[in-house]
């Protein structure tokens, strides 16, 4: 490759923040947003980058400056190419504003709040329509038989209670005798309509009338609810003024008891009493039927609104910018609400604009230009360094407001509790922050239904401001197009317009040669990565003094090597510029070099992986070279993805991996702003964890950062691994088609818990009376079995969540069990759940 004299020169140092990518020019004229409601630059973004740096196109042209400004309103310019998928804000066909304004109600941990609605509660044994059914009838039938019983006099004694607590000479003698004063008539009518209330109370409990009533009429919702209440109060009043129900004359009687026979004498009192009557037979069909309810939705919108539409809108909804109106800023608050509601704005906007106020309200100077920018640009005020509004393409439904992103959801399976069945399973940074771990074979889904969503939502959040993602996977793996990304490292590449800065950005020697002993021989046992750190900053120090930067792949490999004359020309330079510390560095890895255990022989055979015709001049060092470095991870809100070469170079695209993991932990835990979240996704991480990122990835969740690991098998990881690595992380998957090995690591990993057995024992039932033996023999001679009775043993045991057996073989294609935990302690249990990505 023909670099003219600019080696290297691909990417943008630790303390600058590369440009996007470069894509190919558009044949057509590029796509633009619709500008914003204002002429004129936008406020500052809350946490800008001081500067950005050069892409180099291919071909060894020279670097041209590829330049963002902070916020600045969309217009014309460089853009996704005009081929690209239209933008998607879901939820789709969903205004923001009543995307705004639904409820996301705080959840356990996993479960998509967008919209959610909990449950119907669990019913312990639900029995039958049909046994609901003929129980109803039977109990009315009885009840009735009863009543004609009581009413005709074939009830003995069913006087004598009534008579125990009236006068004597009210009633004829005898336990049967009737009444024989018009007192002692009063007193029976109002005791059957006692008696008549108690018979319609049990029949309607034993019966069940009111489960029945719930699951065929109630359930079914407005106007039939309505409308099956109010032909049961027409039937009602009917059988009440045909005295068919003892209703009427009962409390007739009982008025005139109260207040006097001459009450009667006024027509209009025995009308205001008859319609007394009438409405209280009316009020209890009226609360059944809701008749209130109904009335109230058909005078407030004409029609009653349907189940699930958002409330309308108030002053303080979401939509409504409260918290911009609580503060005083009121012009702002309009006008966003305007780009709200006239759809200028998308769901990521409003993300990066209440990110961007929670950011300015720490910093009090910053208001004011916040809200000017919000006046002139509106939705495109603080906008992200890339000057992207959206992702071009989305594959998963995502919440930008609480950063989740759906990637399932449970099953309705026995494993899964009953709360969880049926409902979206999502994944947001409280969950990532604890490092997730998938495990499954070829094909079963982990980078279209896991990896893909989890790298989108990221990047949705990098647009909000919110936090910096590393996407890493072979050539082609699917982690989203380029127009996605701000950085595109194509490793092996020669158009790739970024290197990878192997020491990770930094100056200091002894922390350099720490990360990349780890990227080098971390994954060899039988060789101590202490050591091997200790042989590099020998050589790394030394380097660095006399030539100001660290040597490139094939000055390090020499100096592995111990190739004399390397060695000669540095230690002359040390020997010019008076660094005799740095003399006696290189003077210990002389006497230690060929020594027995020496690791500079592995070293540098690892690091002839990387001096391979393919990467010429990639992994450059020098005043001149400028590689992308994960350093800026931790500073500024990156979309960054590396593309490695693992169909030629599998080895050197797994010593990649590694050094990428180490220099993520090592950069992660070392800063000291943690309110970016950052995260690192692996498409492919086999061979890359050691025993210090194991230690590295258990800290990510102190420094508000997170690693996504997929692997195809547990086995890819050193054996002693296994038990730290499920250890260290919080959310573990295992998806279809694992075997019973790896099933077996998850089972112990999850734990046990607590279930109910029931046990059932049939025993033979031997009869010593002969009439019964003659039945059981007739019994057993029709159905073939002897007669038995069942014992049943209910009892509590400890059981594994899920075994190792029905992990390898009981989940089902398109399926995974995934285990969940927050940064703040709460988990989920294994969840079997349907991924539809």
């Amino acid at each position: 490759m023909d670099d003219d004299g600019t080696r290297g020169v691909r990417g943008s140092s630790a303390d600058r923040v590369p440009g996007p990518a470069l894509p190919p020019p558009p044949t057509t004229p590029p796509r633009v947003p619709p500008p914003a409601t204002g002429p004129g630059p936008a406020a500052p973004h809350p946490a800008p980058p001081a500067e950005y740096g050069q892409a180099r196109p291919a071909g060894g042209a020279a670097p041209r400056p590829v330049e963002h400004h902070r916020a600045r309103p969309v217009e014309p310019g460089p853009a996704r190419p005009a081929s690209s998928p239209p933008v998607e804000q879901p939820p789709p066909g969903a205004p923001v504003d009543a995307w705004l304004r639904t409820p996301r109600p705080p959840q356990e941990p996993g479960v998509w709040r967008f919209g959610y609605t909990p449950p119907p509660p669990e019913a312990s044994e639900r029995v039958s329509d049909r046994s609901l059914l003929v129980g109803a009838v039977i109990s009315l039938l009885s009840a009735l038989l009863l009543w004609s019983l009581w009413r005709n006099g074939y009830l003995p004694y069913r006087l004598v209670p009534l008579k125990l607590f009236t006068p004597g000479e009210w009633w004829n003698p005898g336990t049967s005798g009737g009444p024989r004063t018009i007192e002692g008539s009063d007193a029976l009518t109002v005791y059957e309509a006692m008696l008549f209330g108690l018979l319609a109370y049990g029949c309607g409990r034993i019966g069940n009338f009111s489960e029945l009533f719930r699951r065929h009429v109630a359930d079914r919702g407005q106007p039939f609810l309505a409308l099956a209440a109010a032909a049961a109060a027409g039937l009602t009043q009917l059988l009440v003024w045909k005295e068919a129900l003892p209703v009427v004359r009962p409390v007739l009687v009982l008025v005139a008891s109260v207040a006097g026979g001459e009450i009667y004498q006024s027509q209009t009192v025995v009308n205001v009493i008859y319609a007394l009557i009438a409405a209280a037979v009316l009020w209890p069909f009226a609360r059944l039927g809701r008749w209130r309810e109904l009335l109230a939705a058909r005078r407030g919108s004409g029609t009653p609104a349907p189940d699930g539409d958002a409330a309308p809108a108030t002053t303080t909804s979401a939509d409504q910018w409260p918290e911009l109106r609580a503060a005083g800023w009121t012009d702002a608050a309009d006008t966003l609400t305007a780009e709200v509601r006239t759809g200028r704005m998308n769901d990521v906007d409003v993300a990066r604009l209440r990110h961007a106020w929670t950011l300015a309200t720490r910093r009090p100077d910053r208001l004011a230009p916040l809200a000017e920018a919000v006046l002139r640009t509106g939705g495109a005020a603080a906008l992200h360094p890339s000057g992207h509004r959206d992702l071009p393409r989305r594959t998963a439904r995502h919440d930008v407001l609480t950063g989740q992103v759906r990637i399932g959801r449970c099953a309705t399976d026995p494993h899964n509790p009953y709360v969880r069945r049926g409902t979206g399973l999502a994944l947001d940074p409280a969950l990532l922050g604890t490092s997730l771990l998938a495990v499954g074979p070829p094909g079963a889904g982990k980078s279209a239904r896991l990896v893909r969503p989890v790298v989108e939502a990221l990047a949705l959040r990098a647009l909000a401001g919110q936090a910096a993602v590393l996407a890493v996977g072979g050539a082609g793996a699917p982690l989203g197009p380029d127009e996605a990304f701000d950085v595109v490292v194509r490793v092996g590449h020669p158009g790739s317009a970024h290197d990878i800065d192997l020491y990770g950005g930094t100056t200091d020697p002894d922390e350099a040669a720490a990360v990349l002993a780890e990227g080098l021989v971390g994954d060899v046992g039988s060789l101590d990565s202490r050591r091997a750190a200790t042989v590099l900053a020998q050589l790394l120090g030394p380097y660095h003094a006399a030539h100001g930067h660290f040597p490139s792949v094939p000055e390090l490999r020499e100096l592995l090597d111990g190739t004399p004359a390397a060695l000669a020309g540095l230690r002359a330079r040390l020997e010019a510029a008076g660094h005799h510390a740095m003399l006696r560095e290189l003077d210990a890895r002389s006497r230690q070099a060929g020594g027995p255990g020496d690791p500079a022989p592995a070293l540098a055979d690892r690091v002839a992986l990387l001096d391979r015709p393919a990467f010429a001049g990639f992994f450059a060092t020098g005043p001149d070279a400028r590689p992308f470095s994960l350093r800026a991870l931790g500073q500024h809100p990156l979309r960054v993805r590396v593309d490695l070469p693992e169909r030629g170079h599998a080895e050197a695209s797994r010593l990649l991996t590694r050094l990428l993991l180490a220099q993520f932990t090592a950069i992660t835990a070392a800063r000291t702003d943690t309110t970016l979240f950052a995260c690192l996704v692996l498409d492919d991480a086999t061979h890359a964890v050691t025993a210090e990122t194991v230690r590295g990835i258990r800290r990510l969740r102190s420094v508000n950062a997170g690693a996504v690991l997929a692997l195809r098998t547990v086995d890819d990881v050193p054996e002693a691994l296994h038990t730290p690595l499920l250890g260290a992380v919080g959310c573990t998957a295992a998806f279809s088609g694992i075997t019973t090995w790896d099933g077996k690591r998850f089972a112990e990993a999850w734990g046990k818990e607590w279930v109910e057995t029931r046990e059932v024992a049939q025993h033979t039932v031997f009869a010593d009376q002969p009439f019964t033996r003659a039945l059981h023999a007739l019994r057993k001679l029709v159905t073939g079995k002897a007669v038995t009775t069942d014992a049943v043993t209910v009892r509590q045991v400890e059981r594994e969540r899920w075994s190792a057996s029905e992990l390898a073989y009981a989940v089902p294609a398109g399926h995974a069990v995934i285990r969940l935990a927050t940064v703040g302690g709460e988990h989920a249990p294994p969840l079997l759940v349907h991924l539809d990505g």
